[in-house]
C-alpha cells in the first residue's frame, strides 16, 4: 500500500471523525464529507442565533465508565493548552431520582467504601424504596442470569426476548415496573417492552459495573458545550493530520457496479476514491443503497428494517444558577421520560453571563425520550405538539418534579429546542431519530467490514459489542471500520485498538459451563423452575 489510498468518509458524526483520525495517523489521504455546517453530527452543538453567544445541543453529553473507546480517542486530541479534551471530563457525584409525588432519593455515583455503602451499589438505586424484598430479589436473580449466561444463549436467547418480559414485569407490582422496568426508557430511548433483553441487560450490568470499579469515575460530563472543548479541537487536529473536511456536503448517491462502489454524488459532484467509509445516519443511508450496492454488499440489505425512536433535548438558560444536583436527574413520573443535568456546575470556565450581557447564569439541559405518550398540558405526545407546546411541556413535567419553588417560571431567560425537530402541520418531524435495539434487530445490524471489498460501516447502528446507540459505539464502530479499510488496504501500518464490553472475569467459569449447556438444550441453571414459576404466577387471583 502507498500513502496516495485515497479514503472517502461519508459523515462527520464520532463514528466518520474517529475513522477519519485513525486512518490519517497511518498514511491514508482521507476527506470527510459532512452534511451539516460543523462537525460532530447529534453530538455537536449549535448557536442559539446565529452568533458566538450562546450554545444549544442536541442534548446533553454523558460518559459512563464503560465508555473506553472514545475517551481514549479524546485523549489523543490536543485542547490548545497542552491537555487533551478528555481532561475536559468531569466526575459527577450523585444521581436525583425524583418523582411527582416529591418522595425523591438522591444516590451517590462515587466508588463505595464500607460494606454498608456496597450493599447499596448492588441494589438497584433506583427502586427508591418502593419496590417490595422479594421483588427486588427477584430482579437481581435475573440480572445473576444474564450475567452468567454464555455469549450464544445471550445472542440466540436473550436477543429474541423483550428485556420486560426478562425480568417478568407483566407479574410484579407497579413499583416494581415504575422503578426497574420502565426506567430504562429515560435512559436509552427503549420501551422495555420492545427492546432486546440482551441490549438492555447488558448496558445495566454495565453501568453497575461502572459504579463498583474503585479505579473509574462511574460517569463524567463535559466541562463546557461539546463543540468547543471537544469537537472543534478535534476538527484542528485533523486538518494538522492532513484531513480534507468538507462541511456543507450531502451525500445524495453511491454508485456500485455490483461488486464495489464505484463512486458518489456529494453537494451535485462526482466524487471517487479507493475507498469508502459510510459513516450516515441509520435514516440516511437505506435511501442510497442501491440495488447493485445491495448486490455488493449484502449485509446491508437489513438497514432499512433498523427502528429508530425519539431522544431530543431543550436547553433552559436561566437568570440564577440552579445546581439541582451533581449530576443527572431522572424523573421517574414524567409521561415524556426526561432527565437533565444542571450544566453551570460543571462548565467551570464558560462564562454564560459574558455571552448574553449578563442576562444567563445558568442552564438546564433536558432529554425527552418518550415522544408518544400524551404529556401533563396538552393530554397528547410530543410529536404531535408545536415547538413552543414541547417546550411548555418539558417545563411543566420539571416543575411537576422539583416543585415551582425549586424552579421557578421567573426564573426563565430563553430556551433552546434541538433544531432536528422541524414543526410541520401534523405536528413535529424529527430528522436526527436515535436508532432502538429492538427484539431480534441484531440480525440486521451490518457489521462494519461489509462485503464490497472497498465499502466500510460506521456508525452506532453498526453490529459492535457495545450494542447500543451511543458515542461509544460510533467510536468502536468507526475504529472497526479503520480496521477493515487498513486490511482492504493491504496496509503495514498497525491496527487499530478497539476495547469491547468488559464483564468480572470471575464469572467466567459459570459461563463456559453455561456454552456446554446451551450447547447441549439445556436451561440456564437460573431459569430451571422459572417458567413453572411465571406461569404458577398467572393462576393466582
Amino acid at each position: 500500500m502507498t500513502a496516495s489510498q485515497r479514503v472517502a468518509v461519508l459523515g462527520g458524526g464520532i463514528a466518520g471523525l474517529t475513522a477519519a483520525q485513525e486512518l490519517a495517523e497511518r498514511g491514508l489521504d482521507v476527506t470527510v464529507y459532512e452534511a451539516n455546517d460543523r462537525l460532530g453530527g447529534k453530538a455537536r452543538s449549535i448557536p442559539v442565533d446565529g452568533s458566538d453567544g450562546l450554545l444549544g445541543e442536541h442534548g446533553f453529553r454523558f460518559f459512563p465508565a464503560y465508555y473506553t473507546n472514545v475517551v481514549k480517542t479524546m485523549a489523543r486530541i490536543p485542547d490548545g493548552t497542552g491537555g487533551s479534551v478528555a481532561d475536559h471530563l468531569v466526575s459527577t457525584s450523585e444521581t436525583l431520582i425524583a418523582s411527582a409525588d416529591g418522595d425523591g432519593a438522591v444516590a451517590s455515583t462515587e466508588s463505595p467504601d464500607t460494606p454498608r455503602e456496597w450493599v447499596s451499589a448492588i441494589q438497584p438505586q433506583i427502586a427508591g424504596g418502593e419496590v417490595p424484598r422479594r421483588e427486588l430479589a427477584h430482579f437481581v436473580s435475573r440480572l445473576a442470569v444474564l450475567l452468567t449466561s454464555c455469549e450464544d444463549r445471550r445472542e440466540q436467547a436473550f436477543e429474541h426476548q423483550s428485556w420486560w418480559e426478562f425480568i417478568d414485569a407483566d407479574a410484579m407490582s407497579p413499583a416494581y415496573r415504575k422503578h426497574l422496568a420502565q426506567s430504562t426508557q429515560a435512559l436509552v430511548a427503549l420501551r422495555p417492552e420492545i427492546g432486546s433483553a440482551r441490549t438492555v441487560g447488558t448496558i445495566y450490568l454495565q453501568l453497575l459495573f461502572g459504579q463498583l470499579d474503585p479505579g473509574a469515575p462511574a460517569e463524567r460530563v463535559l466541562d463546557g458545550p461539546t463543540s468547543e472543548v471537544w469537537l472543534d479541537h478535534w476538527h484542528d487536529y485533523l486538518d494538522a493530520q492532513g484531513v480534507d473536511v468538507r462541511l456543507d456536503s450531502p451525500v445524495t448517491e453511491l454508485h456500485s457496479d455490483g461488486h464495489r462502489v464505484t463512486g458518489a454524488v456529494i453537494d451535485g459532484e462526482s466524487v471517487t476514491a479507493d475507498h469508502y467509509v459510510a459513516a450516515l445516519p441509520v435514516d440516511v443511508l437505506p435511501a442510497l443503497l442501491t440495488p447493485a450496492l445491495r448486490r455488493a454488499a449484502p449485509s446491508l440489505r437489513g438497514v432499512d428494517r433498523i427502528r429508530t425512536a425519539w431522544m431530543n433535548g431543550v436547553q433552559f438558560y436561566l437568570d440564577r444558577d440552579i445546581p439541582i444536583v451533581n449530576g443527572h436527574a431522572v424523573y421517574a413520573d414524567s409521561p415524556w421520560a426526561i432527565t437533565s443535568v444542571s450544566q453551570r456546575q460543571f462548565w467551570t470556565d464558560h462564562d454564560l453571563g459574558a455571552r448574553s450581557d449578563g442576562d444567563v447564569q445558568g442552564v438546564v439541559s433536558v432529554i425527552a425520550s418518550d415522544w408518544d405518550t400524551p404529556g401533563m398540558l396538552y393530554d397528547k405526545p410530543g410529536r404531535e405538539c408545536t415547538r413552543e407546546e414541547a417546550v411548555a411541556e418539558i417545563w411543566a413535567q420539571l416543575q411537576a418534579h422539583l416543585g415551582a419553588d425549586t424552579l421557578p417560571d421567573e426564573a426563565r431567560v430563553a430556551h433552546f429546542l434541538d433544531p432536528e425537530l422541524a414543526e410541520t402541520d401534523d405536528g413535529l418531524r424529527n430528522d436526527a431519530p436515535l436508532v432502538i435495539n429492538t427484539v431480534g434487530s441484531l440480525q440486521h445490524r451490518p457489521r462494519p467490514d461489509t462485503d464490497a471489498p472497498n465499502l466500510a460501516v460506521a456508525g452506532d447502528y453498526a453490529r459492535v459489542e457495545t450494542d447500543l446507540a451511543t458515542m461509544e459505539a460510533a467510536n468502536e464502530a468507526g475504529r472497526r471500520a479503520a480496521n477493515a479499510v487498513l486490511d482492504a488496504a493491504g496496509a503495514a501500518a498497525p491496527r487499530v485498538d478497539v476495547w469491547g464490553l468488559s464483564e468480572p472475569r470471575a464469572f467466567d467459569p459459570l459461563k463456559r459451563q453455561d456454552r456446554m449447556r446451551f450447547k447441549l438444550g439445556l436451561p440456564h441453571p437460573g431459569e430451571v423452575g422459572h417458567d413453572a414459576w411465571a406461569f404458577a404466577r398467572t393462576l393466582r387471583p
